[in-house]
Parts: structure tokens; sequence; C-alpha cells
């Protein structure tokens, strides 16, 4: 088999366009490089772009081209900042340059490729090239329970597993409600995911580690007759050129006291409604708590934080409360020692930061597999769940009720103790999944 310069095996990584999946790939591709793997990512040019200062000398950015569509100029080959009636556009264009692919195989001769769900030809294509390629699934294994029994059992009844946990409320089962009605349809692409799972190499490798995930991992990998390997939390770092506005935000935290702030974000493609904008802001006003708020508007809309939060709102919680819009450095914000909790839309990568962190998640579920990630917050004891209206709208109250039950009420030891104790679960795991995962990887490669 060959190898690159200095006997290193190669490893192509390859992410679907979301920044929720270029981030694991990307902790990934730096494990991998300080373990002397010559790694080489793909994707967009725009991706690439912005990740360009990330990777080390062992690691080469390929582009990967999609084809120009005159909807989908090529700044928008990302979900970053993509409108969201561009998104079935986006993964349209995304399987037509899948034709592109055997080229780039057959020019870089990769020893592995680690691929995403999003991609399943990866694997037949790498075949025929007598390549091992190996599916990186980022999502929370508890989704993948799901996901295997709406699809491939019939049923999205999750009061028929064993995992009464997962049981969802039904407004949250209709945003769940992703069966492939239409090809084109994003939410079809949940059933390519588990295909691809189903049908290939039987090592899959996941965002998770056993500590968090420990009976889904054994429940997925029984009944998908797959080795499933965790080898996360796989958290990407800030990098130089991304602390722009951290020390205004630093030396606002350094003013408040020990666990008294919560951290508000809803992730990178969460769009909030005027109205869940002013329910937030009113329930943040009504606990009392100081907070830290990221607020971020679709590309294109022309909208300030003025116009989107209730009038007077900004300087009633003024001192008490910081508003911005845009990017920060969550991962720094987190590991503060004023941040006491998280109010987060339950996105897997948000989880696995607050978990490593020991920070308590007060969890708002907005949609995909986010309402199964809030079960396993409360399942493990380290946060609680806003609840809803009947038909899924945010309550000022529950918001209140919610923030207080984790920042000042008695519940806050509880919740508090349990966060710390799997903070510090996984981190005495330290590095020794990732190893013994890379070993396995090894062995294929021999």
């Amino acid at each position: 088999m060959e190898r690159t310069k200095g006997n290193s095996p190669s490893i192509l990584l390859f992410p679907w366009l979301g920044f929720g999946h270029v981030n694991p790939f990307l902790a990934l591709a730096k494990k991998l490089s300080k373990m002397n793997f010559h790694i080489y990512f793909l994707s967009t040019p725009i991706i690439l772009k912005s990740i360009k200062e990330t990777l080390d000398k062992n690691s080469k950015l390929v582009e990967f081209h999609l084809p120009y569509l005159h909807e989908l100029p090529p700044h928008y080959h990302t979900t970053n900042d993509l409108p969201p009636h561009l998104n079935s556009t986006l993964i349209q264009a995304f399987q037509m340059a899948s034709s592109k692919f055997p080229s780039i195989i057959e020019t870089l001769k990769p020893n592995l490729i680690i691929y995403d769900g999003f991609q399943p030809w990866v694997a037949t294509m790498a075949s025929s090239c007598n390549i091992h390629a190996i599916m990186f699934y980022v999502s929370s294994t508890s989704g993948l329970v799901y996901l295997y029994h709406q699809f491939l059992h019939g049923t999205s009844n999750l009061t028929s597993l064993p995992f009464s946990s997962l049981y969802l409320h039904d407004y949250e089962i209709k945003k769940l409600d992703i069966k492939p009605i239409k090809p084109r349809d994003e939410k079809a692409f949940a059933y390519v995911v588990l295909k691809s799972f189903e049908q290939y190499h039987n090592i899959v490798l996941l965002n998770t580690c056993r500590e968090i995930e420990g009976k889904y991992i054994d429940y997925v990998s029984t009944i998908g007759k797959k080795e499933l390997i965790p080898i996360g939390p796989l958290i990407r770092e800030a990098t130089i050129g991304e602390e722009e506005n951290w020390g205004t935000i630093q030396s606002w935290l350094d003013k408040k006291d020990r666990l008294s702030c919560v951290y508000v974000s809803f992730g990178s493609e969460v769009f909030l409604s005027k109205q869940e904008i002013e329910e937030i802001a009113k329930g943040l006003e009504l606990s009392k708590v100081s907070f830290i708020w990221t607020i971020k508007f679709s590309k294109g809309v022309n909208t300030t934080i003025e116009k989107m939060v209730p009038q007077g709102f900004l300087e009633s919680t003024k001192g008490k409360g910081m508003v911005i819009e845009g990017w920060v450095q969550q991962s720094q914000i987190l590991n503060h020692s004023s941040i006491g909790g998280f109010v987060t839309h339950c996105g897997w990568n948000s989880m696995l930061e607050s978990m490593s962190f020991g920070i308590p998640i007060i969890a708002m579920p907005m949609n995909h597999d986010q309402p199964l990630n809030s079960r396993l917050v409360e399942e493990l004891g380290i946060g609680v769940e806003i609840l809803r209206g009947e038909n899924g709208e945010i309550m000022k109250e529950e918001v209140a009720k919610g923030i207080k039950r984790v920042v000042e009420d008695k519940t806050r030891k509880q919740v508090n103790l349990k966060a710390m104790e799997l903070s510090e679960k996984i981190k005495f795991k330290g590095e020794k999944a990732i190893d013994e995962g890379v070993k396995k990887l090894l062995k294929l490669l021999c």
C-alpha cells in the first residue's frame, strides 16, 4: 500500500457542509495530525477559507467544487448563513458533485477515508479503488436510536424502546417527522445517513463517549451489528484570529460572581423569530440572572438586535446582561468561572462543550435531533428542559423558571454536582478513547 512522505499513513477527512459537522472533523484532524498521520481535509472553498488557519503543516486543504447554480453562488456552499429556503438546493448541488470524488481519491491516493453520513456514495467509490472508508457519525447516539427505529423498524413511538427517557412531547414528535416524502427534501437525509450506517464498513466512529451514552452505544451496536468506536467528545479549540471581541467579553465576565451568569446561544444555524426573541428576552429579565446572549440573523435579513428585542429591554438589563450579534468564542465563555448555566438549542457540539466544561444545561431544543438530546440532559441529571406551550411556543415564565432552577434555586447544587462529576469522568478518560480508536484504524492499514 502506498505511503506518504516519511512513511506516514494518509487519511482523507470529508465532512458534510454544516459547521456542526465540520468542527468535529477539524478536531479529529488535529488529533490525527499530532499522531503523525498526513491529513487531507476535503470541503468547499468557502469552508476551507474559514478554517485555513486551523490545521497544521501535516494537513492539506483540498477543494471540493459544487456545480454552479444561479440560485446557489459559491459563498452559499456551506450551511453557515445559508437562507433556509436554499437548504434543499445545497443538498442537491452536493450530490451532483459526487461524480468528482473518484478523480480526487485517485489523485490523492489516501490510505483511509473518514466520511460523514450525508454522503454514502463515498464508501462505494472508495471500495472500487480498494480504499477503506469509515463513517464518522457526529451527532448523538441516542438520536441514532430514534432514526434506527423510525426507518428500519417502521415506528417513531419511542415508548416502545427500552429507554423511556427518550419519550418526546407531541409537538416535538411533529418536529422530528423526518420521513423521506420527497427525494430532495433535506429531511430525507436522515434516511440517507441511516442507510450509510447500515450498509458499509463494520466500524463506525462516534463523537461521544461511554460516560455520556454508554447504553445507547451498546444498543445500536447490537441491533446494527456494527463495532461502534466512541472517540469523543471532540471539541474544536479557538484559534488565532478568532479572538476579536474576547477581551470585552472576558472583562465583563470577570466582574461577575462565580457561577452567577447564564450563557444563551442557539448555534450557527438556528434563526429565531421576533416573537421567540421577545419571549426569551422577557424570560431573562424575569429571571433577574446575569446573562450573555449571542443572537444570529440569517444573511440578507435587514434587522438589528434593537429592532428584535422588546422595547426598553437593553436599557433595563444594562450591566446585568450583554447581547452580542454574531459569532463569539463559545468554548472560552463556557470555560469561564462566572458561567453557571447554558441556555442552548441542544445541538450536539454545544452539548459536548457544556458537558466537557461541567456547565449545567438549560435545554430549549429547536429541531432535528435536539429534542432527543434534551432528554439526555435530564436523564444524566446535568440540567433541565424549559417547558413549552401545547403548540411548542416559547413562554417567558418557563424560560425564567428553567434558568432559576439551574442558577439560583435549591436544585442548583444537585445539578452542578452532576455536571461536574460528568466533566471529571470525561477528563479522566482523556486521550484513551482516541488512542484506542486509532489503533483499530491502523489495523486496517496493515
